[in-house]
């Protein structure tokens, strides 16, 4: 008989408090911790009573009892990544990611892995590769997903046309019921299943209830189940026919958590080819491309991905734009990856494009060679899911009808008919998807902000779940049904497989205690929405405009989907999320920040708005990198975001010490000029700690030295060198270089004048606002940058480009100008005229010869300038000037501006520093030259390392033959 948990719901404060005395590992209960953990990457939200973090297996044990004895449903987490709404409880949440997350044995003979649920994909892989091995299934999230999540859903990945599902990959797993008991499940055969009902107790009993399930309907598993390798809906009971070995490790995966909880599992690893070619392939549309892909899998493929125009033309990132300009022009694509030896590569690549020539519809192909480019294609792939929730006009796209598949043969027909059907609904979305096997994936603009637009949506999953079984497909092909699509599985099921799946979910759960209203005895699907009509968002006003989120900042914190690149741990070419890399706590991620934002959007968990204590907390280890606004999928600003909030929460209110201090430094600096020995020698005294104390500045911080003569002075009595043929340029002279690293400006200078520029500097003291700007006081900010406007528009209005040496500053007049000036024409020309040295001299003077350097060297690429103009640039300079030059792919520097000189962050501060570029920086050569155009960056270097960091501008400076090195 089944039992239902308990209700009503219990206190969330005695829940944890019980869990807190159970030994449960790490409890949280608060208010903060529940906002983050109440959606995953769906469209759902359910607030969980408490989350929970296991260290160790009997964390686990004793979490289950707890919940068991309270009456608590319990729903495994792994990244929250999960696009149907199976990641989140309105009970308690286990999240293994955190702790629970080892490589526990490793045999490269055997070719298998053992771990906790907990671990990163990547991270197997990465143990993996050292004996040439890895684990087939790569889902696009495999920079964050775990082996857990990926058991749960049956997650599939863009290599498992060669390699498979999870639950094909799947050897042994170790898990434990909702009542305690803990079994072990991999193949068996008759006599050990026999054996096994023998001994008795519970795990005998089990064994025993689940084979007499099996044994008495045969012919239905046989027939119904396991059609196609991308049936994932509903549970996969054909794994318990014997000539399937009676496999209970392979049936539990895809059962979204519902029937046990994994403590360890143990997974085969296969063998990679020598070498791959990504073969990209044009056509008409993605209907003609789904016809082709019969005719392409007779051949020795590894992947065939696909993608429609529509998702191209939402990536604006330059070198990936630069990719997509270049591919084969055609409205879709196709992309196939070969494997073999370097040798066989040619041939069978050859062989590729001609059959795709014979498909209609085709429009060109190209083989892609350089492994740079082709990483660009790929990771339009990898973004999709976030890339895909905003459509070419703007509009929001969700999951929803996520990953329906069907047989390979089957794709073109019903992707047309499925492209007719959002016709008739008056919907869009962009494709993508595995189209090798016949799964698609696509967001649609479902409009859940009014009761019409959730009808809607309702009325077309039900006719698009219609659809998927009329062309014998499968609604999951890879994400699950979770709450999206439970209720729809007596569409693609009889009756008799649903009451199937009922009896084998009562073996195994009869209390319904593990994530209740998943695939059984279903939720409505258009229930617990995270965007609804019946809530409605607090009146939020802002100082910022929020243009791309139509002015609402609930919108705009809604930007945030769940995908989690946020949580990605390592640096991979990117900035985001510097201070997630270093805690991995949820809260410290650009997704966690959001879903507290959107919650006080809300006013439900969060209840006190701007003056939330949650969000404030939250929000403390954010850099204001800006990071997530160029490498999360969906454009998420936090470092935005964070101004705003501050903003309002100190508004009327004392600040920080540090917000006066650090915030209001370019006034600081022009006091501290007069007398900079005096200030100098307080900074470096015996009254230093005092002075930094009192001053909201880490004790472990040096203060930085201001300069004997401020750049201004220098420059205003000097003689210019040069004839200025090219015109007038405006040098930006920022605090930072101007009061302490005037060399900087200098040497910039003697290199714009080489080039034929004649140097001009803004009258009086000029500042662009940032400090005021990251530490939230905008109504200053907002009245700086007029000045710094008005004092700049005749230049610019004359077509004198403005060149910043200070990448934050640069990124400031760039795009935080216009956004605090909104409708000023004038701060829009500015942003326009904004350039860095490097753009000036490769755009503005292509035809200078820059002295050739005969020098290695190593980059570190400033946050701001990765978000706003990137390196490209730079690599240009450098390579027409003969440096041999490596850029680091090491994020942030830490430092931050006045992130890393606050109290309480210095710690953060010198672990993100530490995961790449401190090491990088002390591993280097003695005459390698450490580029670094960041005053932080530089900061960090010399007060971590015993290196010094070099501005771009002082390099090319010191070849010059007229230059007079400063002091």
């Amino acid at each position: 008989m089944t039992t239902t948990v308990q209700t009503p719901r219990p206190d969330a404060a005695a829940v944890a408090e019980a869990l807190g005395r159970g030994d449960c590992g790490e409890v949280s209960g608060d208010a903060g911790r529940r906002a983050q953990y109440s959606a995953d990457a769906s469209n759902y939200r359910r607030v969980p009573l408490a989350v929970v973090f296991p260290r160790e297996r009997q964390h686990v044990l004793n979490a289950l009892a707890v919940c068991r004895r309270l009456g608590v449903p319990v729903t495994s987490r792994g990244a929250g990544t999960s696009t149907s709404g199976q990641a989140v409880g309105s009970g308690v949440v286990l999240d293994f990611s955190r702790y629970f997350n080892r490589l526990l044995a490793l045999d490269p003979q055997a070719r298998t892995a053992t771990v906790q649920p907990g671990i990163v994909l990547d991270d197997l892989q990465t143990a993996a590769a050292e004996h040439g091995l890895l684990f087939g299934p790569d889902p696009s999230t495999h920079s964050r997903c775990t082996l857990g999540g990926m058991i749960g859903n049956n997650a599939c990945g863009t290599h498992s046309v060669s390699w498979g599902r999870t639950a094909d990959n799947v050897v042994e797993l170790e898990v434990v019921t909702y009542r305690g008991t803990v079994v072990r499940l991999g193949e068996m055969t008759q006599t050990e299943i026999d054996e096994t009902v023998a001994e008795g107790g519970d795990r005998g009993r089990l064994i025993a209830s689940l084979h007499r399930l099996a044994q008495d309907h045969l012919a239905t598993l046989r027939t119904e189940l396991g059609r196609f390798p991308r049936q994932v809906s509903g549970y996969a009971l054909e794994h318990l026919l014997p000539e399937r070995r009676f496999n209970l490790a392979k049936a539990l995966v895809g059962s979204e958590g519902t029937l046990a909880v994994v403590l360890s599992a143990t997974v085969r690893l296969v063998s990679p080819p020598p070498a791959r070619a990504l073969v990209v392939l044009g056509f008409r549309d993605t209907c003609a491309a789904a016809d082709a892909v019969l005719a392409l899998l007779d051949h020795r493929l590894l992947a065939l991905e696909g993608l429609d125009q529509a998702l191209t033309d939402i990536v604006t990132r330059p070198e990936t734009r630069a990719a997509i300009d270049s591919l084969p022009p055609a409205r879709a694509w196709l992309f196939a990856e070969l494997g073999g030896t370097a040798d066989e590569l040619p041939q069978l690549t050859k062989a590729l494009a001609h059959t795709a020539e014979q498909a209609a519809g085709f429009a060109g192909s190209e083989i892609v060679t350089d492994p740079v480019r082709a990483g660009q294609l790929w990771r339009i792939r990898e973004d999709g899911a976030g890339l895909a929730t905003r459509l070419p006009d703007g509009s929001e796209a969700w999951p929803g009808w996520e990953d329906a598949a069907v047989p390979p043969e089957q794709l073109g027909p019903y992707l047309s008919a499925f492209t007719e059907l959002l016709r008739q609904h008056h919907l869009q979305g962009a494709v993508y998807g595995h189209f090798g096997e016949g799964c698609l994936h696509v967001r649609i603009n479902f409009d859940f902000t009014t009761e019409h637009g959730t009808a809607a949506f309702r009325a077309f999953v039900t006719d698009a779940a219609r659809l998927i079984a009329a062309h014998g497909g499968s609604l999951s092909g890879e994400h699950g049904d979770g709450q999206a699509r439970s209720e729809l599985l007596p569409l693609m099921y009889g009756p008799d497989v649903i009451a199937l799946f009922e009896q084998f979910k009562n073996i195994w759960d009869p209390d319904n205690g593990l994530n209740p209203g998943m695939i059984v005895r279903p939720l409505p699907l258009d229930e617990n929405l995270r965007v609804s009509p019946h809530r409605t968002p607090l009146p939020l006003t802002t100082v910022l405009p929020f243009h791309a989120d139509d002015g609402d900042f609930a919108k705009a914190t809604r930007r945030c989907v769940g995908v989690g690149k946020c949580r990605t741990a390592t640096p991979r070419g990117g900035v985001m999320c510097p201070s997630y890399r270093v805690t991995l706590d949820e809260k410290d991620s650009t997704r966690g920040r959001a879903r507290l934002l959107y919650e006080m959007a809300q006013g439900e968990v969060i209840t006190d708005g701007w003056r939330s204590t949650e969000v404030r907390d939250a929000l403390d280890l954010c850099l204001s990198c800006k990071g997530c606004s160029v490498d999360c999928p969906v454009g998420v600003d936090m470092a935005t975001y964070k101004s705003e909030f501050l903003h309002h929460h100190y508004e009327g209110r004392l600040r920080p010490t540090s917000h006066y201090t650090m915030g209001w430094l370019p006034v600081l600096s022009r006091l501290a000029a007069r007398m900079p020995r005096l200030v100098n020698a307080l900074t470096a005294s015996r009254l230093a700690p005092l002075i930094k104390r009192l001053g909201g500045i880490a004790a472990e911080r040096d203060v930085p030295r201001f300069a004997g003569q401020t750049f201004l002075s220098w420059f205003r009595t000097r003689t210019a060198d040069g004839d200025g043929h090219r015109g007038p340029v405006m040098l930006w002279v920022d605090s930072f270089n101007n009061h302490f690293t005037p060399d900087v400006l200098k040497a910039s200078v003697a290199v714009l004048e080489h080039a034929g520029f004649r140097v001009q500097v803004p009258d009086g003291t000029q500042c662009c606002g940032l400090t005021w700007i990251t530490t939230g006081q905008l109504g200053i900010a907002r009245r700086i940058a007029e000045r710094t406007v008005n004092a700049l528009a005749p230049a610019v209005r004359a077509g004198t480009p403005v060149v910043g040496l200070e990448p934050s500053c640069t990124a400031t007049l760039r795009s935080d100008l216009p956004e605090l000036l909104d409708g000023n024409t004038d701060a829009r020309a500015l942003a326009r005229a904004t350039v860095t040295l490097a753009e000036l001299l490769v755009r503005h003077a292509p035809d200078w010869q820059p002295p050739h350097i005969e020098a290695t060297s190593i980059s570190q690429t400033h946050c701001h300038q990765h978000a706003t103009s990137g390196f490209s640039a730079d690599s240009a300079l450098l390579l027409a000037m003969g440096v041999d030059n490596s850029s680091l792919d090491s994020g942030c520097c830490g430092l931050a501006g006045n992130f890393g000189f606050e109290r309480g962050h210095y710690e953060v501060s010198v672990a993100a520093g530490e995961q790449v570029l401190l090491p990088a920086v002390r591993a280097a050569a003695p005459d390698t030259v450490v580029l670094a155009d960041g005053f932080s960056c530089r900061t960090q270097i010399a007060q971590r390392t015993d290196r010094h960091g070099t501005h771009l501008a002082e390099l090319i400076a010191r070849a010059l033959p007229s230059h007079r090195p400063g002091p």
